[in-house]
């Protein structure tokens, strides 16, 4: 099977240490994630879960289509709630908000202790994700960052352990990502800088509190751009 660039990204993202045990997929949406990892030898068992009960459908049709219901099971889930404790070591959440994947962590209290490895993906609202990883117990060890069709999806792999971060900008751009000097991160920041630079000289010439206000809050973006930008070189 071969999946889309940030799929199999967040594939090979899955530490060599889950080959023996079992990875769930929150979230799974086509269950194109677990079939990958049985097809290439990277779980032994897959748990394909989804809250809802279409997408998990599609999941089984393609779990049956590829000979996998040995040992992948379609589960129907709100998050982390039909996971039982200690039956997977390896949890992979990705194509959520931030915010939505920091609920699921909070909610899944019974199980998170006992995960060994987390393969998280948010697409949105990066700094308040990494604040709330740290505020949790869980630590980013790796991250990757990849472009795709014009957008950047960043992957990480966290496990249980204290994280902090000096700089406000490792926390919105990845400290990981900024000490490895991505070309990625530089090529978005780059892109987002040029943007925010365009918006500001068009911010200059007008009038009001709005206008104002609003050049305040992307100076203040704008800042945090520089910072990992000049961190980076």
């Amino acid at each position: 099977m071969k999946l889309s660039k940030r799929l199999e990204t967040i594939v090979s993202m899955v530490p060599e240490t889950a080959k023996n045990g079992c990875v769930a997929d929150v979230g799974t949406d086509h269950g194109f994630v677990p079939i990958r990892l049985i097809e290439l030898g990277k779980a032994a068992r897959a748990l394909a879960m989804d809250v809802r009960k279409g997408p998990l459908e599609r999941a089984r049709e393609h779990i049956m289509q590829y000979g996998m219901e040995d040992r992948i099971e379609s589960r129907l889930s709100d998050g982390l709630q039909a996971l039982q404790p200690g039956e997977a070591q390896t949890v992979v959440i990705a194509g959520m908000g931030g915010e939505l994947m920091l609920r699921i962590l909070r909610d899944g209290a019974q199980v998170r202790e006992q995960v060994e490895h987390w393969i998280l993906s948010p697409q949105s609202e990066l700094s308040l994700f990494r604040h709330g990883l740290e505020e949790l117990g869980l630590a980013i060890v790796r991250e990757t960052m990849v472009e795709e069709d014009g957008k950047y999806y960043t992957i990480m792999e966290v496990r249980p352990g204290a994280m902090h971060y000096e700089q406000e900008y490792a926390y919105r751009y990845g400290a990981c990502l900024i000490a490895a000097h991505s070309p990625v991160l530089k090529e978005f920041l780059e892109k987002e800088m040029r943007q925010y630079q365009a918006i500001l000289e068009k911010l200059d010439g007008q009038d009001g509190e709005g206008a104002r206000v609003r050049h305040e809050e992307l100076k203040e973006e704008w800042k945090q751009m520089e910072g990992a930008y000049h961190a980076m070189q």
